[in-house]
């Protein structure tokens, strides 16, 4: 069984933080088997919900920026237009640009997914999913966003946004997943990252030209989708 503190840790979200920390009491070794298993249910639950929700582009951004803001109004468009193309939209599931994005898509008439993740301050799903999948593990999240979708939208973020989009390149540059579009909306927020690849990382031989082919940069909604379900058909 749990000690007390591994339960209360795990209830707060705090269960990679328990996958990966070390431990001397010898009954930690009988925890992680245990723990393998309930990773392995989240797989198996996040398999069986999302292999029926048909094609789907993931929507990454950040939940800080609220209703009100150019980039909620931007996420809120590529929802829609989306939907407008037959795509299910999945997202974190939480406030933000993600709440945007499955409003977007949820009242061009949609089906919007959120895949939302128990973190110790309690991420709180958005009011316009027509699915919502509880995670405990970013891993086991990460891994729905990847399989279940046909490309990445990537929208203005913090360090959350930057690891999916990062994890994703990677992802495609050594070849674990096939090629399909990455496209970065709100523009001015990338230029300076964009520059520096460009500038340091690309001279210095840590990427090559092909790698910043792999994203596209636009403004518009419906281009955006465009990009998306072009890749389909090639």
């Amino acid at each position: 069984m749990y000690a007390s503190t591994e339960d209360a840790r795990e209830r707060m979200g705090h269960a990679d933080h328990g996958l990966l920390e070390g431990g001397s009491d010898p009954a930690f070794l009988h925890t992680d088997p245990w723990r393998a298993l309930r990773i392995l249910s989240e797989f198996v639950e996040g398999f069986d919900a999302l292999a029926r929700c048909g094609r789907a582009v993931t929507v990454f951004g950040s939940a800080r920026l609220a209703e009100g803001s150019p980039q909620y109004e931007l996420a809120r468009g590529v929802g829609a237009a989306a939907a407008r193309a037959g795509l299910t939209v999945i997202t974190g599931g939480g406030p933000g640009l993600m709440e945007a994005a499955n409003r977007g898509c949820k009242e061009a008439g949609g089906f919007s997914v959120g895949c939302n993740i128990e973190l110790p301050h309690e991420q709180q799903p958005n009011a316009y999913l027509d699915l919502m999948i509880d995670f405990r593990y970013f891993f086991v999240r990460k891994t729905m966003f990847v399989k279940y979708a046909e490309g990445f939208i990537v929208l203005p973020g913090g360090f959350g946004t930057l690891d999916e989009l990062f994890e994703a390149l990677t992802l495609i540059q050594t070849g674990k997943i096939d090629r399909f579009p990455i496209v970065l909306m709100g523009a001015a927020t990338w230029d300076g990252l964009l520059q520096w690849l460009r500038s340091t990382a690309l001279p210095d031989g840590r990427i090559a030209d092909e790698d910043l082919g792999l994203l596209t940069i636009t403004d518009d909604p419906d281009e955006a989708v465009a990009a998306i379900t072009a890749a389909r058909r090639c």
